[in-house]
């Protein structure tokens, strides 16, 4: 298993992706044999245990939450 980051990912996650435990902002991509999932930052922490030992690669932008909010000045 690999961990994929913004700066080597070959698609950027964007608003449109949506995480497939609760709808919200995916910022997390897991691939797996059989395909993919997407994760919200608190469902991929919440799973990552798991996720780590069936993933192929793991896409994570969680980073882009924290530059997100410095932008706003959050």
């Amino acid at each position: 298993m690999s961990t994929l980051t913004a700066d080597n990912a070959h698609d950027a996650l964007t608003a449109a992706d949506r995480c497939d435990a609760c709808g919200a902002q995916a910022y997390v991509r897991v691939l797996l044999d059989a395909g993919e999932l997407l994760f919200c930052a608190h469902h991929a922490r919440k799973h990552s245990e798991k996720l780590t030992s069936v993933a192929t690669h793991i896409q994570d932008e969680t980073e882009r939450l924290h530059a997100d909010a410095e932008s706003t000045g959050s």
